[in-house]
Protein backbone atom coordinates (compact mmCIF):
# COMPACT_ATOMS: atom_id res chain seq x y z
CA UNK A 1 0.00 0.00 0.00
CA UNK A 2 2.84 2.38 0.80
CA UNK A 3 4.52 1.88 -2.54
CA UNK A 4 4.42 4.87 -4.81
CA UNK A 5 2.21 4.13 -7.81
CA UNK A 6 2.23 5.92 -11.12
CA UNK A 7 -1.47 6.66 -10.86
CA UNK A 8 -2.01 9.67 -8.52
CA UNK A 9 -4.54 9.77 -5.70
CA UNK A 10 -6.21 12.78 -7.32
CA UNK A 11 -5.78 14.06 -10.85
CA UNK A 12 -3.57 17.18 -11.25
CA UNK A 13 -4.98 20.63 -11.85
CA UNK A 14 -7.26 20.91 -8.82
CA UNK A 15 -7.19 23.46 -6.02
CA UNK A 16 -9.43 23.90 -2.98
CA UNK A 17 -12.08 25.89 -4.83
CA UNK A 18 -12.35 23.48 -7.76
CA UNK A 19 -12.50 20.44 -5.44
CA UNK A 20 -15.28 22.05 -3.41
CA UNK A 21 -17.25 23.07 -6.49
CA UNK A 22 -17.06 19.70 -8.22
CA UNK A 23 -18.21 17.71 -5.18
CA UNK A 24 -20.92 20.08 -3.96
CA UNK A 25 -22.35 20.66 -7.43
CA UNK A 26 -23.41 17.00 -7.58
CA UNK A 27 -25.90 17.76 -4.80
CA UNK A 28 -26.63 21.48 -5.04
CA UNK A 29 -26.74 22.33 -8.75
CA UNK A 30 -26.79 19.10 -10.77
CA UNK A 31 -30.32 18.40 -12.04
CA UNK A 32 -31.99 15.13 -11.16
CA UNK A 33 -31.00 12.71 -13.91
CA UNK A 34 -33.38 10.22 -15.45
CA UNK A 35 -30.94 7.43 -14.67
CA UNK A 36 -31.03 8.32 -10.98
CA UNK A 37 -34.84 8.41 -11.01
CA UNK A 38 -35.02 5.06 -12.81
CA UNK A 39 -32.59 3.48 -10.35
CA UNK A 40 -34.46 4.85 -7.35
CA UNK A 41 -37.78 3.66 -8.81
CA UNK A 42 -36.47 0.10 -9.24
CA UNK A 43 -34.92 0.11 -5.76
CA UNK A 44 -38.12 1.47 -4.21
CA UNK A 45 -40.20 -1.18 -6.00
CA UNK A 46 -37.98 -3.89 -4.52
CA UNK A 47 -38.31 -2.25 -1.11
CA UNK A 48 -42.11 -2.34 -1.41
CA UNK A 49 -41.88 -6.01 -2.33
CA UNK A 50 -39.91 -6.64 0.86
CA UNK A 51 -42.46 -4.70 2.89
CA UNK A 52 -45.21 -6.88 1.45
CA UNK A 53 -43.25 -10.04 2.30
CA UNK A 54 -42.64 -8.80 5.84
CA UNK A 55 -46.31 -7.91 6.27
CA UNK A 56 -47.33 -11.39 5.17
CA UNK A 57 -44.70 -12.85 7.51
CA UNK A 58 -46.12 -10.94 10.49
CA UNK A 59 -49.62 -12.05 9.52
CA UNK A 60 -48.87 -15.74 8.94
CA UNK A 61 -45.67 -16.42 10.91
CA UNK A 62 -42.22 -17.72 9.98
CA UNK A 63 -43.81 -20.87 8.58
CA UNK A 64 -44.07 -19.12 5.21
CA UNK A 65 -40.26 -19.39 5.03
CA UNK A 66 -38.55 -22.63 4.13
CA UNK A 67 -37.26 -23.22 7.67
CA UNK A 68 -38.13 -26.63 9.07
CA UNK A 69 -36.82 -29.39 11.29
CA UNK A 70 -33.84 -29.82 11.33
CA UNK A 71 -33.03 -26.62 9.35
CA UNK A 72 -34.28 -24.08 11.87
CA UNK A 73 -31.96 -21.43 10.43
CA UNK A 74 -32.39 -20.48 6.79
CA UNK A 75 -32.22 -17.37 4.65
CA UNK A 76 -32.64 -14.97 7.58
CA UNK A 77 -29.35 -15.84 9.26
CA UNK A 78 -27.59 -16.23 5.90
CA UNK A 79 -28.69 -12.73 4.90
CA UNK A 80 -27.77 -11.34 8.31
CA UNK A 81 -24.18 -12.59 8.16
CA UNK A 82 -23.82 -11.48 4.52
CA UNK A 83 -25.03 -7.92 5.16
CA UNK A 84 -22.91 -7.53 8.30
CA UNK A 85 -19.88 -8.62 6.30
CA UNK A 86 -20.55 -6.03 3.60
CA UNK A 87 -20.54 -3.32 6.26
CA UNK A 88 -16.97 -4.12 7.33
CA UNK A 89 -15.22 -2.48 4.38
CA UNK A 90 -16.50 0.97 5.32
CA UNK A 91 -15.03 0.81 8.80
CA UNK A 92 -11.82 -0.75 7.47
CA UNK A 93 -11.36 2.06 4.93
CA UNK A 94 -12.31 4.84 7.33
CA UNK A 95 -10.64 3.72 10.55
CA UNK A 96 -7.77 1.33 9.86
CA UNK A 97 -6.50 3.05 6.72
CA UNK A 98 -6.78 6.43 8.48
CA UNK A 99 -4.58 5.17 11.33
CA UNK A 100 -2.13 3.79 8.75
CA UNK A 101 -2.00 7.21 6.99
CA UNK A 102 -3.20 5.84 3.64
CA UNK A 103 -4.15 8.93 1.61
CA UNK A 104 -5.83 6.91 -1.14
CA UNK A 105 -8.76 6.18 1.19
CA UNK A 106 -9.87 9.82 0.94
CA UNK A 107 -11.93 9.52 -2.24
CA UNK A 108 -13.91 6.46 -1.16
CA UNK A 109 -14.22 6.63 2.62
CA UNK A 110 -17.39 8.76 2.73
CA UNK A 111 -19.65 6.56 0.64
CA UNK A 112 -18.00 3.44 2.12
CA UNK A 113 -19.06 4.66 5.58
CA UNK A 114 -22.59 5.28 4.29
CA UNK A 115 -22.54 1.78 2.79
CA UNK A 116 -21.69 0.43 6.24
CA UNK A 117 -24.68 2.12 7.86
CA UNK A 118 -27.11 0.96 5.19
CA UNK A 119 -25.74 -2.60 5.22
CA UNK A 120 -26.03 -2.84 9.01
CA UNK A 121 -29.58 -1.49 8.79
CA UNK A 122 -30.43 -4.29 6.35
CA UNK A 123 -28.67 -6.87 8.51
CA UNK A 124 -30.52 -5.82 11.65
CA UNK A 125 -33.88 -6.66 10.07
CA UNK A 126 -33.28 -10.38 9.76
CA UNK A 127 -32.62 -11.46 13.37
CA UNK A 128 -35.67 -9.45 14.43
CA UNK A 129 -37.85 -11.10 11.79
CA UNK A 130 -36.41 -14.50 12.70
CA UNK A 131 -37.65 -14.04 16.27
CA UNK A 132 -41.17 -14.83 15.10
CA UNK A 133 -42.51 -12.12 17.39
CA UNK A 134 -40.37 -9.08 16.53
CA UNK A 135 -42.62 -6.71 18.46
CA UNK A 136 -41.13 -8.04 21.71
CA UNK A 137 -37.51 -7.69 20.58
CA UNK A 138 -36.83 -5.57 23.67
CA UNK A 139 -36.85 -8.77 25.73
CA UNK A 140 -33.29 -9.22 24.45
CA UNK A 141 -32.22 -6.09 26.35
CA UNK A 142 -31.38 -6.05 30.10
CA UNK A 143 -34.07 -3.66 31.28
CA UNK A 144 -35.76 -3.52 34.74
CA UNK A 145 -38.63 -5.97 34.58
CA UNK A 146 -41.14 -6.74 37.34
CA UNK A 147 -41.47 -10.30 36.00
CA UNK A 148 -37.75 -10.90 36.53
CA UNK A 149 -37.12 -11.82 32.89
CA UNK A 150 -33.49 -11.26 31.88
CA UNK A 151 -31.67 -12.06 28.63
CA UNK A 152 -30.06 -15.46 28.32
CA UNK A 153 -26.42 -14.41 28.18
CA UNK A 154 -25.40 -17.76 26.71
CA UNK A 155 -27.60 -17.08 23.69
CA UNK A 156 -25.80 -16.08 20.51
CA UNK A 157 -28.77 -13.88 19.62
CA UNK A 158 -28.09 -11.66 22.63
CA UNK A 159 -24.44 -11.42 21.65
CA UNK A 160 -25.47 -10.27 18.19
CA UNK A 161 -27.74 -7.57 19.62
CA UNK A 162 -24.91 -6.03 21.62
CA UNK A 163 -22.19 -6.50 18.99
CA UNK A 164 -24.23 -5.11 16.10
CA UNK A 165 -25.74 -2.37 18.26
CA UNK A 166 -22.27 -1.20 19.32
CA UNK A 167 -20.98 -1.40 15.77
CA UNK A 168 -23.90 0.61 14.39
CA UNK A 169 -23.64 3.27 17.11
CA UNK A 170 -19.91 3.84 16.65
CA UNK A 171 -20.27 3.81 12.85
CA UNK A 172 -23.01 6.44 12.92
CA UNK A 173 -21.02 8.73 15.22
CA UNK A 174 -17.82 8.26 13.20
CA UNK A 175 -19.64 8.97 9.92
CA UNK A 176 -21.47 12.01 11.25
CA UNK A 177 -18.43 13.60 12.90
CA UNK A 178 -16.49 13.29 9.64
CA UNK A 179 -19.42 14.82 7.80
CA UNK A 180 -19.60 18.03 9.87
CA UNK A 181 -17.09 20.19 7.90
CA UNK A 182 -18.65 19.11 4.60
CA UNK A 183 -22.20 19.83 5.74
CA UNK A 184 -21.04 23.29 6.78
CA UNK A 185 -19.55 23.77 3.29
CA UNK A 186 -22.89 22.74 1.77
CA UNK A 187 -24.62 25.25 4.03
CA UNK A 188 -22.36 28.06 2.91
CA UNK A 189 -22.74 27.24 -0.80
CA UNK A 190 -26.49 26.57 -0.88
CA UNK A 191 -28.55 29.18 -2.72
CA UNK A 192 -31.89 28.45 -1.08
CA UNK A 193 -32.62 29.71 2.44
CA UNK A 194 -34.46 26.51 3.28
CA UNK A 195 -31.54 24.35 2.15
CA UNK A 196 -29.13 26.56 4.09
CA UNK A 197 -31.21 26.11 7.22
CA UNK A 198 -31.34 22.30 6.85
CA UNK A 199 -27.60 21.97 6.33
CA UNK A 200 -26.99 24.57 9.04
CA UNK A 201 -28.88 22.46 11.58
CA UNK A 202 -26.91 19.38 10.54
CA UNK A 203 -23.60 21.30 10.80
CA UNK A 204 -24.13 21.87 14.56
CA UNK A 205 -22.68 25.37 14.43
CA UNK A 206 -19.48 24.47 12.61
CA UNK A 207 -17.54 27.59 11.63
CA UNK A 208 -14.16 26.12 10.73
CA UNK A 209 -12.26 27.92 13.48
CA UNK A 210 -8.90 26.65 14.71
CA UNK A 211 -10.58 25.41 17.91
CA UNK A 212 -13.17 23.51 15.89
CA UNK A 213 -10.55 21.85 13.72
CA UNK A 214 -8.39 20.92 16.70
CA UNK A 215 -11.26 19.21 18.50
CA UNK A 216 -12.45 17.65 15.26
CA UNK A 217 -9.11 15.93 14.59
CA UNK A 218 -8.85 14.69 18.19
CA UNK A 219 -12.37 13.22 18.18
CA UNK A 220 -12.01 11.78 14.68
CA UNK A 221 -8.76 10.02 15.59
CA UNK A 222 -10.19 8.66 18.86
CA UNK A 223 -13.26 7.32 17.05
CA UNK A 224 -11.00 5.69 14.45
CA UNK A 225 -9.09 3.98 17.24
CA UNK A 226 -12.37 2.86 18.80
CA UNK A 227 -13.80 1.59 15.51
CA UNK A 228 -10.70 -0.39 14.52
CA UNK A 229 -11.14 -3.27 17.01
CA UNK A 230 -14.82 -3.41 16.05
CA UNK A 231 -13.80 -4.61 12.58
CA UNK A 232 -12.33 -7.69 14.24
CA UNK A 233 -14.74 -8.12 17.13
CA UNK A 234 -18.16 -7.78 15.47
CA UNK A 235 -17.81 -10.51 12.88
CA UNK A 236 -15.92 -12.65 15.38
CA UNK A 237 -18.99 -12.48 17.61
CA UNK A 238 -21.21 -13.30 14.63
CA UNK A 239 -19.02 -16.33 13.87
CA UNK A 240 -19.47 -17.50 17.45
CA UNK A 241 -23.15 -17.99 16.64
CA UNK A 242 -21.93 -21.07 14.80
CA UNK A 243 -18.67 -21.97 16.54
CA UNK A 244 -20.21 -22.51 20.00
CA UNK A 245 -22.52 -25.21 18.61
CA UNK A 246 -21.45 -28.87 18.52
CA UNK A 247 -22.94 -29.25 15.04
CA UNK A 248 -20.41 -30.63 12.52
CA UNK A 249 -19.06 -27.92 10.27
CA UNK A 250 -19.67 -25.19 12.85
CA UNK A 251 -17.69 -26.25 15.90
CA UNK A 252 -14.38 -24.78 14.78
CA UNK A 253 -11.92 -22.29 16.23
CA UNK A 254 -11.01 -21.05 12.74
CA UNK A 255 -14.37 -19.31 12.34
CA UNK A 256 -13.53 -15.86 13.84
CA UNK A 257 -10.54 -15.03 11.56
CA UNK A 258 -12.20 -16.87 8.68
CA UNK A 259 -15.37 -14.78 9.01
CA UNK A 260 -13.48 -11.49 9.43
CA UNK A 261 -11.44 -12.11 6.26
CA UNK A 262 -14.62 -13.04 4.39
CA UNK A 263 -16.37 -9.91 5.65
CA UNK A 264 -13.62 -7.60 4.40
CA UNK A 265 -13.52 -9.59 1.15
CA UNK A 266 -17.24 -9.13 0.44
CA UNK A 267 -17.17 -5.57 1.78
CA UNK A 268 -14.54 -4.41 -0.69
CA UNK A 269 -16.42 -6.17 -3.47
CA UNK A 270 -19.40 -3.98 -2.59
CA UNK A 271 -17.16 -0.88 -2.50
CA UNK A 272 -16.11 -1.60 -6.08
CA UNK A 273 -19.71 -2.37 -7.05
CA UNK A 274 -20.65 1.14 -5.89
CA UNK A 275 -17.49 3.10 -6.72
CA UNK A 276 -17.28 2.13 -10.40
CA UNK A 277 -20.80 3.35 -11.37
CA UNK A 278 -20.44 6.47 -9.18
CA UNK A 279 -17.21 7.58 -10.85
CA UNK A 280 -18.74 6.93 -14.27
CA UNK A 281 -22.16 8.56 -13.92
CA UNK A 282 -21.02 11.57 -11.86
CA UNK A 283 -17.78 12.07 -13.83
CA UNK A 284 -15.58 11.66 -10.76
CA UNK A 285 -12.75 9.83 -12.51
CA UNK A 286 -10.37 12.59 -11.37
CA UNK A 287 -11.08 11.80 -7.71
CA UNK A 288 -11.85 8.06 -7.76
CA UNK A 289 -8.89 7.10 -9.90
CA UNK A 290 -7.65 3.77 -11.19
CA UNK A 291 -5.31 3.69 -8.22
CA UNK A 292 -8.26 3.48 -5.84
CA UNK A 293 -9.82 0.64 -7.80
CA UNK A 294 -6.53 -1.23 -8.01
CA UNK A 295 -5.85 -0.92 -4.29
CA UNK A 296 -9.33 -2.22 -3.49
CA UNK A 297 -8.67 -5.11 -5.87
CA UNK A 298 -5.39 -5.89 -4.09
CA UNK A 299 -7.16 -6.03 -0.74
CA UNK A 300 -9.80 -8.29 -2.28
CA UNK A 301 -7.06 -10.57 -3.60
CA UNK A 302 -5.35 -10.76 -0.19
CA UNK A 303 -8.52 -11.41 1.80
CA UNK A 304 -9.78 -13.80 -0.88
CA UNK A 305 -6.63 -15.88 -0.43
CA UNK A 306 -7.29 -15.90 3.33
CA UNK A 307 -10.80 -17.17 2.66
CA UNK A 308 -9.43 -19.85 0.32
CA UNK A 309 -6.98 -20.86 3.06
CA UNK A 310 -9.97 -21.20 5.40
CA UNK A 311 -11.68 -23.56 2.95
CA UNK A 312 -8.55 -25.71 2.70
CA UNK A 313 -8.10 -25.72 6.47
CA UNK A 314 -11.68 -26.86 7.01
CA UNK A 315 -11.15 -29.85 4.73
CA UNK A 316 -7.76 -30.65 6.22
CA UNK A 317 -9.00 -30.53 9.81
CA UNK A 318 -11.94 -32.80 8.95
CA UNK A 319 -9.47 -35.36 7.57
CA UNK A 320 -6.83 -34.89 10.28
CA UNK A 321 -9.31 -35.14 13.16
CA UNK A 322 -10.60 -38.49 11.85
CA UNK A 323 -14.04 -37.43 13.08
CA UNK A 324 -16.51 -39.39 10.98
CA UNK A 325 -19.16 -36.66 11.33
CA UNK A 326 -16.82 -33.93 10.10
CA UNK A 327 -15.57 -36.12 7.27
CA UNK A 328 -19.11 -36.93 6.20
CA UNK A 329 -20.09 -33.24 6.31
CA UNK A 330 -17.16 -32.28 4.07
CA UNK A 331 -18.00 -34.97 1.54
CA UNK A 332 -21.70 -34.08 1.73
CA UNK A 333 -20.90 -30.45 0.92
CA UNK A 334 -18.87 -31.49 -2.10
CA UNK A 335 -21.04 -34.28 -3.47
CA UNK A 336 -24.38 -34.12 -1.63
CA UNK A 337 -27.65 -32.40 -2.56
CA UNK A 338 -26.12 -28.93 -2.07
CA UNK A 339 -22.97 -29.67 -4.11
CA UNK A 340 -23.88 -27.11 -6.85
CA UNK A 341 -23.97 -24.35 -4.23
CA UNK A 342 -20.62 -25.47 -2.78
CA UNK A 343 -18.85 -25.51 -6.15
CA UNK A 344 -20.45 -22.19 -7.06
CA UNK A 345 -18.89 -20.56 -4.01
CA UNK A 346 -15.51 -22.14 -4.80
CA UNK A 347 -15.72 -20.82 -8.36
CA UNK A 348 -16.74 -17.30 -7.35
CA UNK A 349 -14.58 -16.82 -4.25
CA UNK A 350 -11.45 -18.78 -5.22
CA UNK A 351 -11.44 -19.17 -9.00
CA UNK A 352 -12.64 -15.74 -10.13
CA UNK A 353 -10.54 -14.01 -7.48
CA UNK A 354 -7.33 -15.34 -9.06
CA UNK A 355 -7.86 -12.98 -12.00
CA UNK A 356 -6.83 -10.15 -9.69
CA UNK A 357 -3.20 -11.26 -9.87
CA UNK A 358 -3.02 -9.50 -13.25
CA UNK A 359 -2.55 -5.73 -13.35
CA UNK A 360 -4.58 -5.43 -16.57
CA UNK A 361 -7.55 -6.91 -14.72
CA UNK A 362 -7.05 -4.75 -11.62
CA UNK A 363 -6.99 -1.58 -13.72
CA UNK A 364 -10.02 -2.41 -15.89
CA UNK A 365 -13.15 -0.94 -14.22
CA UNK A 366 -15.66 -2.97 -16.27
CA UNK A 367 -13.97 -6.29 -15.51
CA UNK A 368 -13.54 -5.35 -11.83
CA UNK A 369 -17.25 -4.59 -11.62
CA UNK A 370 -18.14 -8.05 -12.96
CA UNK A 371 -15.64 -9.74 -10.64
CA UNK A 372 -17.11 -7.85 -7.67
CA UNK A 373 -20.59 -9.09 -8.56
CA UNK A 374 -19.33 -12.68 -8.76
CA UNK A 375 -17.73 -12.33 -5.34
CA UNK A 376 -20.95 -10.98 -3.85
CA UNK A 377 -22.81 -14.02 -5.16
CA UNK A 378 -20.05 -16.32 -3.92
CA UNK A 379 -19.97 -14.87 -0.41
CA UNK A 380 -23.75 -15.11 -0.01
CA UNK A 381 -23.58 -18.71 -1.24
CA UNK A 382 -20.79 -19.44 1.24
CA UNK A 383 -22.97 -18.35 4.15
CA UNK A 384 -25.86 -20.37 2.72
CA UNK A 385 -23.69 -23.50 2.52
CA UNK A 386 -22.35 -23.03 6.05
CA UNK A 387 -25.83 -22.66 7.51
CA UNK A 388 -27.79 -25.24 5.53
CA UNK A 389 -25.36 -28.13 4.98
CA UNK A 390 -24.48 -28.33 8.68
CA UNK A 391 -28.13 -28.50 9.71
CA UNK A 392 -29.90 -30.59 7.12
CA UNK A 393 -27.88 -33.73 8.00
CA UNK A 394 -26.54 -33.77 11.53
CA UNK A 395 -25.98 -36.65 13.96
CA UNK A 396 -29.29 -38.53 13.60
CA UNK A 397 -30.27 -39.83 10.13
CA UNK A 398 -33.87 -39.99 11.31
CA UNK A 399 -33.86 -36.19 11.62
CA UNK A 400 -32.39 -35.47 8.19
CA UNK A 401 -34.24 -33.12 5.89
CA UNK A 402 -33.92 -30.80 2.89
CA UNK A 403 -34.22 -27.03 2.88
CA UNK A 404 -35.36 -24.91 -0.03
CA UNK A 405 -36.02 -21.19 0.17
CA UNK A 406 -39.61 -20.23 -0.62
CA UNK A 407 -40.65 -17.26 -2.71
CA UNK A 408 -41.02 -15.31 0.56
CA UNK A 409 -37.37 -16.00 1.40
CA UNK A 410 -36.26 -14.73 -1.99
CA UNK A 411 -38.59 -11.73 -1.86
CA UNK A 412 -37.13 -10.69 1.49
CA UNK A 413 -33.54 -11.13 0.28
CA UNK A 414 -34.02 -9.24 -2.99
CA UNK A 415 -36.12 -6.63 -1.20
CA UNK A 416 -33.27 -5.97 1.24
CA UNK A 417 -31.15 -5.08 -1.79
CA UNK A 418 -33.89 -2.57 -2.65
CA UNK A 419 -33.71 -1.08 0.84
CA UNK A 420 -29.93 -0.74 0.59
CA UNK A 421 -30.09 0.77 -2.91
CA UNK A 422 -32.90 3.20 -1.98
CA UNK A 423 -30.92 4.55 0.96
CA UNK A 424 -27.79 4.85 -1.17
CA UNK A 425 -29.57 6.67 -4.01
CA UNK A 426 -30.96 9.20 -1.51
CA UNK A 427 -27.53 9.61 0.08
CA UNK A 428 -25.99 10.47 -3.30
CA UNK A 429 -28.52 13.27 -3.84
CA UNK A 430 -28.56 14.74 -0.34
CA UNK A 431 -24.99 14.56 0.96
CA UNK A 432 -21.50 14.78 -0.60
CA UNK A 433 -20.37 11.29 -1.61
CA UNK A 434 -16.70 12.29 -1.31
CA UNK A 435 -15.17 14.02 1.71
CA UNK A 436 -14.63 17.66 0.71
CA UNK A 437 -12.41 18.61 3.65
CA UNK A 438 -10.13 15.59 3.29
CA UNK A 439 -9.84 16.04 -0.48
CA UNK A 440 -8.83 19.66 0.06
CA UNK A 441 -6.20 18.55 2.57
CA UNK A 442 -4.93 16.04 0.06
CA UNK A 443 -4.70 18.65 -2.71
CA UNK A 444 -2.92 21.01 -0.30
CA UNK A 445 -0.36 18.34 0.63
CA UNK A 446 0.19 17.60 -3.03
CA UNK A 447 0.77 21.27 -3.87
CA UNK A 448 3.15 21.66 -0.91
CA UNK A 449 5.19 18.63 -1.94
CA UNK A 450 5.39 19.93 -5.53
CA UNK A 451 7.06 23.16 -4.42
Amino acid sequence: MNAQLEEPVVAPGYDNASVTKKITDVVLTRPVHRGWLAGLAVAFALLMMMNFAIGWLLLKGVGIWGVNVPVAWGFAITNFVWWIGIGHAGTFISAILLLLHQDWRTSINRFAEAMTLFAVACAGLFPLLHLGRPWVFYWLLPYPDTMGMWPQWRSALVWDVFAVGTYLTVSIIFWYVGLLPDVATMRDRAASKRVQMIYGILALGWRGSARHWKRFHIVYLLLAGLATPLVLSVHSVVSMDFAIAIVPGWHSTIFPPYFVAGAIFSGFAMVLTLAIPIRKFYHLEDFITIRHLENCAKIMLATGLMVAHGYITEGFMAWYSDDKFEIYLTLNRMFGPYAPAYWLLIFCNVGVNQLLWFKKIRTNPAVLFVIALFIQVGMWTERYVIVITSLHRDFLPSAWGIFHGTRWDWMTLIGSLGLFASLFFLFLRLLPAISISEMRDLVHKKSESAR
